[in-house]
């Protein structure tokens, strides 16, 4: 049985990451915690401004791959069960529950909706995975994006890319999310960085290229560093920039 705090699922609960069990028993606990609810609002709110700073039209090839999934996908018809007694019972329908690979169709479709995106919907049956890895992290991503006082700042990256950045000084957090950039080259990742001033660029882990939109918690605090960066390093990232900066974005002020 679950066990875990409703106070601590919020942020889990906006981006629609919680089991059904733990969704209802929070639903439940923000009928009677007005703190929690004002929580809930404010951090839909930074989500949406968020998402819609990211969004990007779908893949002209989306609605193909989904079709051409479904076609492989058996339905299964409605089984039968007697009601009444004897012979003049009589049959009626008794459907089953939908596929584990709709549900998981449908999950992908809310996310990316959202601007939380899952966007490997040519997988949708991994869905389910990915979102119980994500919760490890959704939490602290959702702490900066519903802080009070978070600051978002978005800027125009290379190639018609965006970038948005949302800082929370409270937190001494950022949170990074880019639309519209290229996948780096073979054997290559994109490495995220404070910038600290005067040169001093300071390593804030990888950006997951996998999921792009997706909002990526930097690594480390915030501390005195006005902007950040973002480069092209060598798999695995480096212990210093080693390549020109593809973006460069300044933190926002209050």
């Amino acid at each position: 049985m679950n066990t875990a705090d409703p106070h601590t699922l919020t942020g889990a609960y906006v981006l629609d990451a919680l089991e059904p069990d733990e969704r209802t028993a929070v639903e439940r606990h923000l009928a009677d915690c007005v703190s929690c609810t004002q929580e809930v609002r404010e951090f839909s709110e930074t989500v949406t401004r968020l998402g819609l700073a990211v969004a990007a039209p779908p893949s002209p090839a989306l609605r193909d791959a989904v079709m051409h999934r479904i076609a492989t996908v058996r339905q299964e018809g409605p089984s039968t069960v007697k009601s009444g007694s004897g012979r003049g019972g009589h049959v009626r329908p008794r459907w089953r529950p939908v596929s584990n690979w709709a549900l998981a169709a449908c999950f992908a479709a809310a996310v990316a909706l959202g601007g939380v995106a899952v966007s490997q919907y040519e997988q949708a049956e991994d869905a389910r995975q990915q979102a119980q890895q994500a919760r490890l992290t959704n939490d602290a991503v959702g702490a900066v994006l519903a802080a009070a006082d978070a600051r978002v700042a978005t800027a125009p990256l290379r190639g018609g890319a965006v970038g948005t950045v949302v800082v929370s000084a409270s937190r001494n957090q950022a949170v990074f999310a880019a639309s519209g950039m290229p996948a780096p080259p073979g054997g290559k990742v994109y490495q995220l960085w404070y910038n600290d001033g005067g040169g001093k660029m300071r390593s804030a882990g990888l950006m997951d290229t996998g999921t792009p939109a997706t909002a990526t918690l930097l690594d480390g605090p915030v501390n005195a560093a006005s902007g950040m960066g973002v480069t092209v390093e060598p798999a695995g990232g480096s212990t210093h920039p080693t390549s020109a900066p593809v973006a460069l974005l300044a933190f926002p002020t209050a």
